[in-house]
């Protein structure tokens, strides 16, 4: 197959074919490394922007109330109970209960 040279105005629509091609890859290529980096800026942002949440502080201790003086037999049912429900809310420990249990029934 016989192939004709090109005409000179041939040839420069040629080249400027060609070179506008590379330049178009050339813009999207760039185009495409500044969406990246525009993404990466929001995500770090974002990062920043975020509440940071702290644990929340420990509960603070509560001190076991103190035992009332015995006045008669339903004075002590009623103390018994209220260090019941105490030790059962865990305000008192084991040991805490105990104590204030044999406090109570020996009537101090």
């Amino acid at each position: 197959m016989f192939m004709r040279p090109m005409r000179r105005m041939e040839r420069r629509r040629a080249v400027a074919v060609v070179g506008t091609a590379a330049v178009v890859g050339h813009h999207s290529a760039e185009k495409a490394e500044q969406q990246q980096a525009m993404a990466q800026q929001q995500a770090e942002a974002q990062q920043q922007a975020a509440p940071q949440y702290a644990p929340p502080p420990p509960a603070p201790e509560v001190a076991p109330a103190p035992a009332a003086a015995p006045a008669g037999g339903s004075n002590i049912t009623a103390q018994l109970e209220q260090l019941s429900q105490l030790h059962n809310s865990g305000v008192l420990s084991d040991q805490e209960f105990e104590e204030a249990k044999q406090k109570a029934l020996a009537g101090g």
